[in-house]
């Protein structure tokens, strides 16, 4: 038999191996009730019960700035945002055209746009404008820097009327502001919610249903007769493994369509990108459960591991609830090895603001290298306790 015979003999046979896994790893999740109920209805949960979310307050928001007036009114009025806490300015351009790059890519979350003649409208006595562009993927944050603006530029001209009739000129006119909400214009917070829920699942059916499958074949004993067999570790990985990349991937179909046809969320982006992306993303997810797995020795072990130490902080840590230009420089500086803060602006993007892989290489990049050493990691340990 020639060289190539036998090679293509071997990938047919590894094939047939990895396919009777497979079957016999979806016999079992059809067998087991509980990780069907976990697999089918916990998704639909999170989606009801997460589609809104509280806010805390919101600091240090990334500001742009075009100023076309260039007078003394219009200096003060961005003194009067940038001396603020609420408010960090990043960006000065002179062309307003160019704050759309900066909010779509998420450089700055806002902008402040003055007009020509801004000052000597003020000291005209005509109501004056100014116009304030809003990333609104965070219906909850959108609206609460909304309100901030509104203070600012109301207190701002309450102290140029005081100082202008001190000095006994006429009183300005009134300084109004005119907002404008990007990407979700009616500041509803289930259009930020909901695409994260759609990574929760993601997480949760490829990692604990990972860990808990392969611990059941510890609990059960199979796995040890499974290790007897003419079965290579890297076959029995990946039969174990890819039916819950299935399971999660159609999981994820629900949610997106829950998210689209019950919530209404808009979805401008490619969804092949989508789901292109979230193999990477999967990469880790899958990485971890195999961890866990290696860890624990009973399922209730695998359950609580993967809640406590992974679950748990990628919530708290990844931007799903809490903004983290809002955390302390020591916790921001650790999510940057939580994979799902990435995933999270990927599918936000990809959501609301329709990014396409020019926008999302670095997320995708940063994804991609944390799951290739999560996984060879977790392969190599799990090699180890097979050996």
């Amino acid at each position: 038999m020639t060289t190539r015979g036998t090679t293509a003999a071997r990938i047919r046979r590894s094939a047939e191996v990895i396919g009777e896994m497979v079957r016999k790893e979806f016999y079992q999740i059809r067998r087991d009730r509980r990780m069907l109920v976990i697999s089918l209805l916990v998704p639909f949960l999170q989606v009801l019960l997460l589609g809104y979310a509280a806010t805390t307050d919101i600091k240090y928001t990334v500001l742009a700035v075009a100023d076309q007036d260039r007078s003394a009114e219009s200096r003060e009025l961005v003194r009067a945002f940038t001396n603020s806490d609420y408010f960090l300015p990043a960006h000065t351009v002179d062309d307003p055209r160019d704050v759309e790059s900066l909010i779509a890519s998420g450089r700055a979350k806002a902008a402040l746009v003055i007009p020509p003649a801004f000052g000597r409208d003020i000291l005209a006595r005509r109501p004056a404008e100014v116009q304030m562009l809003l990333d609104g993927t965070d219906a909850n944050t959108t609206a609460v820097v909304l309100g901030y603006a509104g203070q600012i530029v109301e207190q701002f001209g309450r102290r140029a009327s005081v100082r202008l009739r001190t000095a006994a000129l006429p009183a300005p006119g009134a300084v109004r502001t005119e907002p404008r909400v990007w990407f979700n214009p009616e500041l509803k917070s289930a259009h930020f919610m909901v695409p994260g829920v759609v990574a929760l699942v993601l997480m949760i059916i490829t990692m604990t249903l990972t860990s808990l499958g392969i611990v059941r074949e510890k609990e059960n004993g199979t796995l040890e007769q499974l290790m007897v067999t003419p079965i290579r570790p890297w076959q029995l990985i990946l039969g174990k493994l890819l039916p819950f990349v299935v399971l999660g991937f159609v999981d994820m179909v629900l949610v997106l369509s829950v998210a689209r046809f019950w919530f209404g969320v808009p979805l401008n982006g490619s969804v092949t990108l989508l789901f292109g992306l979230s193999l990477l993303f999967v990469l880790t997810t899958l990485g971890l459960g195999l961890f866990v797995s290696t860890i624990a020795r009973t399922q209730q072990q695998a359950m609580l591991i993967a809640q406590f130490f992974f679950f748990m902080p990628f919530l708290f840590l990844s931007g799903f609830a809490f903004p983290i230009a809002n955390m302390p420089s020591v916790i921001r500086a650790v999510t940057y090895v939580i994979p799902l803060r990435y995933f999270l602006e990927i599918i936000r993007g990809i959501f609301l603001k329709g990014l396409g892989i020019a926008d999302l290489w670095p997320q995708a990049a940063a994804m991609l290298a944390i799951g290739v050493a999560v996984l060879t990691v977790s392969v190599l340990r799990f090699r180890k306790t097979l050996d």
